[in-house]
């Protein structure tokens, strides 16, 4: 599989991947972080059921709610928002989603249980 997706990686730099390829998955992450780009909206497009838009990682002063030294501290955020076909996944579904993966993202060791 790393070999496979290595592959379609370089020939997607190269702009060498056919329109076949770039179609039939069900969901995309978009990710413009890597531009400088903080927050984004991406578009569905069908037969696709969700986009995920991933926003590169910043610094933000947040309250420090571990009860440490100080009443403040820095923390890395981002901003990711989905997208999703109202048609294909319902919106309760979509969020409840949504807080699954905010979960996961910030302790990523409970993917590991």
């Amino acid at each position: 599989m790393s070999t496979e997706i290595k592959d379609i990686a370089g020939r997607a730099r190269d702009n060498k991947l056919k329109p076949e390829e770039l179609s039939g998955g069900t969901f995309t992450v978009s990710n413009l972080g890597m531009f400088g780009v903080n927050n984004f909206s991406a578009i569905v497009n069908p037969p696709q059921a969700c986009i995920l838009a991933v926003g590169g990682a910043f610094k933000e002063v947040v309250v420090n709610e571990d009860g440490g030294d100080s009443e403040f501290k820095v923390a890395m955020m981002m901003n990711v928002t989905l997208s999703s076909d109202h048609r294909v996944v319902d919106g309760a579904l979509a969020a409840m989603w949504g807080q699954e993966f905010k979960k996961l993202i910030e302790s990523p060791e409970l993917m590991l249980l």
